[in-house]
């Protein structure tokens, strides 16, 4: 067995802390996805307590975790903040946030920890309080920009559950701008991180990758668009060169039914939604986010913040335990390598 995992608080006036909760519980007898959660004692103590739970333990470092993660919830500190009220978030707590992330990849660049599960955040809250970045995946990137992955160079989001992959070549982009940002060498550089990310991560030997479209049935040979004919295929001609298995670009509304995904490994997509409504549709609770590209391993629940329900303790841990699970696959299989 690995370093234990880290889990990073998230907004922690969302579903975060409860939903971490859950996790713990459900897996605290499967020492193999032992984890320790990066965020405020008190914050934690105070849940667990509501709940008729043991109280978390703090711990001064990862070696400590397997320890403790049987009987209590493993709790590396952050500094105590006083604006936290379940389902009512505030920029304030912006640098507690980013804290936990950045901290998170320290301690899986070290190897302290054999990976990163991310709580969700807001985007829109932490850019009040001052964040730069489009996303999660934006800024692990930034935060991990001087190491090197076992493959090509990332980020490339990737949402995963047991039915379907769907990588994308743009992601937090209006439908609008995306489409101007599409070009043949996006395409290629994200076909090639997806390959090796399914390879050295997966365990996928051979990866069978499916392009999506831009436009409907594929462009119709031009008459509703030639993003395909100028770049999308010529992209999968010079990757299939290269020695990629990839097919040409694949009309969207048929490729995601039973039958067409028995094809492919995984989809690369075009743009955010066009990925991930089927994905999330075919199994919406137990779907992942993955970062691929990166020299650590990070996964996600692949839902937000639920800032209506916080505090009603009705929040759904199932696709955080997704993600831990799966970040412990992915890190055995990277070490295993």
């Amino acid at each position: 067995m690995g370093a234990p995992l880290v889990l990073t608080c998230g907004d922690p006036a969302g579903i975060g802390p409860e939903i971490t909760i859950k996790a713990w519980q459900a897996l605290r007898k499967t020492q193999i996805c032992a984890f320790t959660v990066l965020g405020p004692y008190d914050l934690f103590q105070k849940l667990l307590i509501e709940a008729d739970l043991p109280k978390p333990q703090l711990v001064a470092s990862m070696s400590e975790v397997p320890e403790v993660f049987g009987h209590a919830l493993p709790v590396l500190p952050m500094a105590p903040v006083d604006n936290i009220t379940a389902g009512k978030p505030t920029a304030a707590n912006t640098s507690l946030i980013t804290g936990s992330i950045e901290r998170a990849v320290n301690l899986c660049l070290s190897g302290e920890a054999a990976a990163v599960v991310t709580n969700p955040i807001s985007k829109e809250v932490l850019y009040e309080g001052g964040f730069k970045y489009p996303g999660h995946t934006e800024y692990l990137g930034v935060l991990t920009k001087d190491q090197k992955p076992p493959y090509d160079r990332g980020p490339l989001m990737m949402l995963a559950n047991s039915e379907l992959r769907v990588a994308l070549v743009t992601v937090h982009q209006s439908v609008e701008r995306a489409a101007q940002s599409i070009s043949e060498d996006r395409i290629m550089r994200h076909a090639l991180i997806l390959h090796g990310a399914l390879r050295h991560d997966l365990g996928i030997e051979n990866p069978r990758i499916g392009l999506a479209a831009l436009n409907p049935h594929a462009g119709e040979g031009g008459a509703m668009g030639d993003t395909e004919i100028k770049i999308i295929n010529p992209a999968a001609e010079k990757l299939r060169a290269e020695g990629i298995d990839i097919t040409d670009a694949m009309p969207p509304d048929t490729m995601f039914h039973k039958e067409a995904r028995d094809h492919y490994d995984a989809a690369l997509c075009m743009y955010h939604d066009q990925g991930l409504i089927p994905v999330k549709t075919i199994d919406f609770h137990g779907t992942v986010n993955v970062t691929m590209g990166l020299p650590i391993v990070r996964t996600s629940p692949d839902h937000g913040t639920a800032f209506n329900i916080a505090g009603h303790n009705k929040a759904r841990p199932d696709s955080l335990i997704a993600a831990i699970k799966l970040a412990r696959e992915i890190s055995d299989t990277r070490h295993a390598g």
